[in-house]
């Protein structure tokens, strides 16, 4: 046998040609691992006598673990295996450094923010939106000669027989007529205070001089009108008349005006879903539409104007019409101020648009206004409050006759925001 070649004259891949590298650069993707024995085995210990030491193998850059290969496979960490630097590691991959934890308590703030902002947002929106539907159409400062502002806060309330806006269909199903014009069918003064609201109806037969006035649209000055109606004002000269008649026999000043409408009154009520009552009695009405039976029950938007418009079912007349109107507005007013109402967006829009369409009310009647007069509407249903008629000692000429001692005090009791102590009728 011959010996294999060192070299070869005419090979010029040199010397080191099949006997390893001592660079990394030629064998750098091929190591060779080397077999290092162990200690010899102690006596007794031979093939026969226990298992011998394993050799230990170490690559060729000399790197080695204590138990043979340091390559991984000792340890299990290969591949994605926690801490070795895979997919399911620490390591996340070459390169790449722990993944962090989230930073919850930024999050959380972010989102409290938008939270917050959207609310504002929102709530600004609504605002603008709300007062911009409000028909601010009477203009109090036309209204001469008025009485000395007193303490707390005087709406006159009124609900005419408007049917603006209204089909004949519609006419028909809420049993309104087709009357031309409009006339006051109720009448109210809330005071709001320190000392709990006070309602008080002011029967539309009420015998009252209607004053010395100047004309709305003429403006031409007219001459008093002793022993009217009261409802007669608003039918000469409309709002800033009735205000005026109201305030020259009590000598209360009125601070707002609010009116509205038969369609606008059945709207709110279907809007808020019906208004439960306590039918004092049994009730047929064909002049109002009126069918109830007596006890608790919910009354639609047609139903509850039926109820507050009936007059000739009652024995009463007009008094007891004037306290079932008082009972009916305060529920409505208690039903709109729920937080089912105000926090369910599906029945407040709807409520405020049916509402603030209908409503016509004076050049400085605010948002906030509004929304005190139904609160303290409210406090007069929850037992908070006054609900009365107007003192009454009897009739003259077929018209209702004011307790005019009783109506001074009265007034100088709301005058000085005091507690009502008079009783009416």
């Amino acid at each position: 046998m011959t010996d294999w070649p060192e070299a070869r004259s005419d090979d010029n891949r040199g010397g080191r040609y099949g006997r390893g590298s001592a660079s990394a650069q030629p064998e750098g993707a091929r190591v060779m691992r080397q077999v290092r024995r162990g200690q010899a085995a102690p006596p007794g210990q031979g093939a026969y006598g226990g298992v011998p030491q394993q050799p230990s193998y170490v690559d060729g850059r000399g790197h080695g673990g204590p138990d043979g290969y340091d390559s991984g496979y000792n340890t299990g960490q290969v591949y994605g295996t926690p801490g070795g630097g895979g997919p399911g590691g620490q390591g996340g991959g070459p390169g790449h450094g722990p993944r962090p934890a989230p930073d919850w308590r930024r999050r959380i703030k972010l989102t409290a923010i938008t939270v917050v902002t959207v609310l504002v947002v929102t709530t600004v929106g609504t605002y603008f939106w709300a007062d911009s539907k409000l028909n601010r159409d009477v203009d109090l400062s036309t209204v001469i000669d008025r009485p000395e502002k007193g303490e707390g806060t005087n709406y006159l309330i009124v609900g005419s027989d408007s049917r603006e806006g209204m089909t004949d269909e519609d006419k028909k199903k809420l049993h309104t007529g087709s009357a031309e014009g409009k006339r006051t069918d109720s009448m109210m003064i809330l005071h709001t205070g320190d000392n709990g609201p006070t309602l008080i109806s002011l029967p539309r037969d009420s015998n009252v001089t209607i004053p010395e006035f100047k004309g709305s649209e003429s403006g031409k000055t007219r001459a008093a009108m002793g022993a009217n109606k009261l409802n007669a004002a608003y039918s000469v000269d409309g709002p800033t008349l009735l205000v005026r008649t109201v305030e020259f026999n009590t000598g209360l000043h009125i601070d707002h005006y609010v009116e509205i409408g038969f369609g606008g009154f059945a709207n709110i009520v279907d809007a808020v879903g019906g208004v439960e009552m306590d039918i004092p009695q049994d009730i047929k009405d064909t002049k109002s539409g009126a069918d109830l039976k007596k006890g608790k029950q919910t009354l639609n938007g047609e139903e509850a104007l039926a109820f507050v418009r009936t007059r000739y079912a009652l024995a009463g007349s007009d008094l007891d019409r004037t306290k079932n109107q008082q009972k009916f507005l305060s529920a409505l007013a208690n039903q709109v101020a729920t937080p089912s109402t105000v926090l369910n967006p599906f029945t407040l829009y709807p409520t405020m648009g049916a509402g603030l369409d209908s409503l016509v009310v004076d050049k400085d009647m605010g948002l906030f206004d509004l929304a005190g007069m139904f609160w303290a509407m409210k406090g007069v249903s929850g037992g908070e409050g006054t609900s009365m008629n107007m003192p009454i000692s009897g009739s003259t000429g077929g018209n209702l006759q004011w307790d005019m001692p009783k109506v001074k005090q009265l007034v100088n009791q709301l005058k000085n925001d005091e507690k009502v102590t008079v009783s009416g009728n």
